[in-house]
This record gives C-alpha cells, structure tokens and sequence, in this order.
C-alpha cells in the first residue's frame, strides 16, 4: 500500500509539474501545442506500471486492482487541488484564453461566426475551474482502473489451486 501512495504523490507532483510548463510556457494558448498535455496520460501508465510490478510479488490481482485505486485516488487529490490553484490563482484567464484559441482555431477551418460561438457556448460548462479539476480527477480514475485491471493480470502473486 506504501508505494500505492508514494507513486500517486509522485503522479500528482508530475503531472502538477507539467500543468505549470504548460501555463508558463504558454503552449496552452496553441491549437497545436496543447496537445503535448495529454503527455499526462504516459506519466500516468508508467507510474502506475511501476507501482503495480512493484507490489506484484506479495498482491493477488484484487490487492493490484486496490492498489491501483489508492494509486489514482491519492493522485486525484494531489490533481484536483493543484488545478484549483492552476485555474483560480497562477492562470485565472486560462478559460479565457483557451475559448480566444479556440475562436482562431475554428476560424482558421472556415466556421461561420454562428457555428464558432454555438461551440464555444457548448463548451461553456465545462469550463469552470471545478468542473476541469473533476475532469482531470474522473480521467485519472478511469485511466487507473483500466490500466491495473489489465496489467494485474500479469503482475501479481500467482496463487496455487489445490486439488
């Protein structure tokens, strides 16, 4: 359970790291270079792989699917209040800024004045420092979930069935 915590801490200290490249570099502002974000996600699975090969030898495969929740649960939390300070302190125009990218983005593909703001507006909701901050917490979980599901099956104490 210790390297569980350990390496969501790590996660949540990585990706925070990485938000913060992203927002003092400005990339977030780039049609293009915002996608090197999701960057997150590679993190995430190495991290996690890690966690996993590590406690492999004493976990059977449900101990591993524990393992990987108290892995994205502690790595959750780390995220979650990072892009609280991301969005409300350190970027506060980060919304802002992202719907003007957008405009440019969607103009540049020839979208009329109409359709841009009607895909903006429907974006609108999601846009809000507790709705991103729970994307990140939701993408994190499932992302996990997924992932030691998976990687449990070869990773874990291979247990003998008595016959």
């Amino acid at each position: 359970m210790a390297i569980a915590i350990r390496a969501g801490v790590l996660l949540g200290v990585l990706v925070t790291i990485w938000q913060f490249v992203m927002g003092f570099t400005g990339w977030y502002k780039d049609p293009v270079l915002m996608n090197v974000f999701f960057l997150v996600i590679v993190f995430e699975i190495v991290v996690l792989l890690w966690a996993l090969q590590k406690t492999a030898p004493t976990s059977t495969y449900g101990a591993q699917v524990v393992n990987g929740l108290v892995f994205s649960l502690i790595a959750s939390a780390v995220l979650f209040c990072s892009s609280l300070v991301f969005t409300t302190v350190a970027f506060p125009h980060y919304f802002e800024e992202m719907n003007a990218m957008q405009v440019k983005a969607l103009q540049a593909q020839g979208l009329s004045e109409a359709a841009i703001q009607s895909q903006i507006a429907a974006a609108a909701a999601m846009q809000t420092p507790l709705m991103n901050a729970l994307s990140g917490v939701i993408g994190t979980v499932v992302t996990a979930l997924v992932v030691t599901c998976v990687a449990a099956i070869f990773w874990r104490k291979k247990t003998v069935a008595v016959v």
